[in-house]
């Protein structure tokens, strides 16, 4: 006699409603695929054609002492300048340019994201699940708040729209996002995209860039791939002298 309940087995489950087999070993590379998807949509669903990225540290405090200080307003004006003078705004225009995007957690990103929030402008979050440190900032745009449990893909479109870089100082995720664009920037990979370094005595102290060229692990010419700036209007100026265009009206 046939079992009554053969329905409730999970085989018979649909596919797109199988929490069991969407979450399993096989079907890694379909979420890989969905996680690149679903930013996708709700980037162009609020017409988002290129970013500004601002790296920097989850630890910097804006009530962390003067220098941690000093680096958060610093992100959040950028934040502002860039959001008022890139495209942002999307005034008299279909698409938003150089919206300001960061890693979506708190210390410089939450201070980049609240500057182009204090413009008026949309900003975005690309979080990832951390077990410390990373949750989202209150400053990003609900629309644009998004979550990855992948790292590849989360680097890929925080890099794919991406026509600027400012990296403030940071630690290790920092120094990961800054090489990996670099390199990108240097093997051709990538688009060309303008790159400041903020707080040229953290950079110089932190990493002997010079050195590298020296010992001929990368060409004299790699080091002009990047420049260094110590004021939010200074690293503005960068990235328009570098190349970066700004739309008009």
């Amino acid at each position: 006699m046939a079992d009554d309940n053969y329905t409730d087995n999970p085989v018979y489950r649909l596919a797109a409603l199988d929490q069991d087999f969407i979450l399993g070993d096989t079907m890694r590379g379909a979420r890989f695929m969905m996680e690149y998807a679903k930013a996708e949509e709700f980037l162009r669903r609020e017409r988002v054609r290129s970013t500004i990225v601002a790296f920097g540290s989850a630890r910097i405090r804006e009530d962390g002492g003067e220098w941690q200080a000093r680096i958060y307003n610093a992100a959040r004006t950028f934040g502002r300048i860039a959001s008022e003078r890139g495209g942002a705004l999307c005034y008299g225009r279909e698409w938003r340019d150089h919206v300001i995007a960061t890693g979506g957690g708190p210390g410089v990103m939450e201070a980049a994201n609240r500057g182009a929030r204090d413009a008026g402008a949309v900003t975005i979050g690309f979080n990832i699940q951390l077990p410390h440190e990373q949750f989202p900032n209150p400053y990003i745009t609900p629309d644009l708040n998004f979550q990855f449990h992948y790292f590849a893909m989360r680097k890929m479109h925080l890099a794919m729209r991406a026509r600027a870089l400012v990296i403030f100082p940071g630690g290790f995720g920092t120094m990961d996002e800054l090489f990996e664009l670099l390199t990108l920037s240097q093997t051709g990979k990538g688009h060309h995209m303008p790159v400041v370094l903020y707080d040229r005595n953290f950079w110089t102290r932190i990493i002997n860039f010079e050195a590298f060229a020296e010992a001929g692990m990368i060409s004299p010419d790699d080091l002009k791939l990047f420049e260094f700036a110590d004021d939010p209007e200074e690293a503005w100026e960068c990235l328009l002298r570098r190349g970066l265009e700004v739309p008009t009206a």
